[in-house]
């Protein structure tokens, strides 16, 4: 009796959030080693399929766990891989440990891979979409929506003060004027070594009030999802750094990975748009050509190409 329970958020919540210099440096490495796994990873897949071998979702998650696992500083996965061909890429949190069997890649479908690693550094959380074989003129355009999303969202200054249910909607808006749309999250927060989903900061239509501040890691994932068809997610993890005029903040992308071009109708995509993928694919080679092994160099150079010289 007379005893008044308060009930308030953990002070310790918004500090860890709001990544230090030395954690932020940790997260750019994290994601330049995980890259280039990744990036064998995929290269991994275009050979194999070129080659009329089509793997199980199962055999697709070890391998890319293998590519990962070769680099000592790897210490485990972030959270269970999404591992998705076809029609189950339209569960968004699927789970082929789960399923009755692992579905096998088919030709002219997309296969879903959402993943992470966690490194002494840092922790990251990338999906990407792949075309296997011929995608369809749909496919290409709810890529192409989708990836409007993401690149709005990646490249937006916006003021101190706020939050990413405020920013929410650009990632969206692509969607919507085709009145489609995604049931999950925009983005989550990442730790450092720590949790793939880190508060207090959320981007969501329902998300956390909590301003975005210089320091915090989030994800930025759109997606979209034809039920018993395909999934399209497109997600990098990217921090709040500042923008060059006061008062404005804008994202630095830590994830460096090409986006699927056979998935992309550059009809739908504005000189910016294009801009800025031509910019980010530049960053991905330079970042990864010295790094990956020479077998996946000439694949990398493709899958990074200038739109211009790919369409």
């Amino acid at each position: 009796a007379g005893i008044t329970v308060q009930v308030s958020d953990c002070p310790l919540m918004s500090a860890k959030a709001r990544k230090n210099s030395i954690e932020v440096d940790g997260a750019r490495r994290a994601h330049l080693r995980d890259a280039v796994a990744k990036a064998q990873f995929l290269a991994w897949i275009d050979k194999t399929v070129s080659h009329g071998v089509l793997p199980t979702e199962a055999e697709l998650a070890d391998q890319l766990h293998q590519f990962r696992a070769a680099n000592s500083d790897f210490i485990e996965p972030s959270f269970s891989t999404i591992s998705a061909a076809g029609p189950n890429a339209a569960l968004c949190h699927y789970n082929h440990r789960t399923a009755a069997a692992p579905a096998r890649l088919a030709m002219n479908s997309l296969y879903l891979v959402d993943s992470g690693g966690q490194y002494l550094d840092g922790t990251t959380d990338v999906t990407r979409t792949v075309a296997i074989g011929e995608p369809s003129d749909e496919m290409r355009k709810h890529f192409t929506l989708v990836l409007k999303g993401h690149i709005a969202l990646a490249r937006i200054c916006f003021p101190r003060g706020t939050s990413g249910m405020q920013l929410d909607p650009l990632a969206r808006q692509y969607l919507w004027q085709h009145e489609l749309d995604f049931e999950h999250g925009t983005g989550h927060g990442v730790g450092s070594y720590l949790s793939v989903h880190e508060g207090p900061q959320r981007i969501a239509k329902l998300g956390s009030p909590v301003p975005l501040e210089v320091g915090m890691i989030v994800s930025n994932e759109p997606g979209y999802y034809a039920e018993n068809e395909y999934g399209i997610r497109c997600e990098n993890l990217q921090v709040v750094v500042l923008a060059d005029s006061e008062g404005y903040l804008q994202f630095e992308t830590l994830t460096l990975l090409p986006f699927d071009q056979r998935l992309i109708d550059v009809d739908l995509l504005t000189v910016t748009e294009k801009a800025w993928l031509d910019a980010y694919h530049e960053r991905v080679n330079s970042a990864l050509q010295p790094l990956v092994p020479s077998d996946c160099r000439e694949w990398l150079t493709h899958a990074t190409r200038a739109l211009s010289s790919s369409h």
